[in-house]
């Protein structure tokens, strides 16, 4: 199972907070000179594998059922949960938002945010927004990311050679070993332009023979567009992804703009109501730029979500570029009650990256 401790500093203090009874009074002290919108980021809601025989990315799984339960209830207590929908209403009104608003988002798409997630939120009375990458859902196809973590886990191939990365290492038997080769490899792709990573990703499935174009996989699919309109029915609201979960600021700018608009079409048919909130894939600060959110606003899009952690005091300022708190699977209890009470000391911190190349993930402790 993946460590469920609180690790680090930020962990261990959102604990002690916690156990100590006062987090919901500093919360509403903060609350009077601070009214900052809260974005929460989410992308998978399931049970915790076991990593020896799980085939894809564990850090895709935000946090198992009982805790996201949890979660839920707290912010239905303590905080006032919004659609973005609403938020873009509010800011279109010049109106202040209410004190503690939080919004909860889903990234990518996943069938388990139909099966387990959206229960949970109707069950406990939380709104909340899906962004889905178009294509996948049309097709039914892993999303890249996933399939290339899987590749890497289940190839029997000896070595691992990607000279687009200089990389060349021998494939270890031992499947921890090889999920810290293919976060590596995640990290170090996505300075490569989208049209290389995606090259790079269909080689692999060539010389491996493990295609992604058939393969349905159980653990790690993408919903359908009849689960999308039974949860918007249900009150759930959507918003784009893109079409292929590609960086949108490494295209090429007429096929970034056609993926923004192609996805919006595409909401805008198989949804009944239209697509104005965007979520940009991969969301750190080189997955967007002016051009992007250029694009996205002329599209018709009127709020976009970044994957840059913090919170929004103005979001009137940075609406196509929102930052998100992400939520991931080793937060207990505290660490996640101190993170919305408390945003600034126990969220994790986004490095500025550099020419040079990234060494840290975006929001990565």
């Amino acid at each position: 199972m993946p460590p469920r401790g609180a690790p680090g500093i930020r962990g261990r203090l959102g604990e002690l907070c916690y156990s100590s009874g006062l987090l919901h009074s500093l919360q509403r002290v903060r609350a009077w000179w601070q009214r900052d919108l809260r974005i929460l980021a989410y992308h998978r809601v399931m049970p915790l594998p076991d990593p020896d025989t799980f085939g894809f990315d564990l850090e895709l799984i935000s946090t198992p059922p009982a805790e996201f339960r949890e979660q839920m209830m707290r912010i239905r207590k303590y905080f006032r949960p919004m659609r973005l929908t609403d938020i873009v209403a509010a800011l279109d009104a010049g109106e202040a938002l209410p004190p503690d608003t939080v919004a909860v988002t889903f990234d990518d798409g996943y069938d388990d945010n139909y099966r387990i997630a959206a229960p949970i939120l109707d069950e406990v009375g939380v709104p909340a927004t899906f962004f889905v990458s178009t294509g996948h859902i049309d097709t039914g196809r892993p999303y890249a990311y996933d399939w290339l973590v899987h590749m890497i886990l289940l190839t029997t191939a000896a070595r691992l050679v990607l000279p687009e990365l200089s990389i060349d290492v021998v494939l270890p038997p031992d499947r921890s070993a090889r999920r810290r080769i293919a976060g590596n490899v995640l990290l170090r792709m996505k300075w490569l332009d989208a049209f290389a990573q995606s090259a790079m990703i269909e080689r692999l499935e060539v010389e491996w023979d493990m295609p992604s174009a058939t393969a349905r996989p159980v653990d790690c699919r993408p919903m359908t567009w009849d689960q999308a309109r039974e949860m918007e029915a249900a009150g759930f609201e959507f918003g784009s992804h893109g079409v292929h979960h590609r960086m949108l600021a490494r295209l090429p700018r007429e096929e970034m703009e056609r993926e923004i608009r192609a996805s919006k079409a595409t909401l805008d048919r198989e949804l009944r109501n239209p697509a104005v909130l965007m979520s940009y894939p991969v969301g750190g600060d080189r997955a967007y730029n002016d051009d992007v959110i250029s694009a996205t606003r002329h599209a018709g899009f009127q709020l976009a979500c970044s994957y840059v952690c913090g919170t929004n005091a103005e979001p009137s300022e940075n609406r196509y570029s929102l930052y998100r708190l992400p939520v991931e699977s080793n937060m207990g209890p505290g660490w996640f009650a101190a993170m919305l009470a408390l945003p600034q000391l126990m969220s994790y911190p986004t490095p500025a990256h550099q020419a040079a190349g990234p060494r840290e993930q975006p929001c990565s402790p």
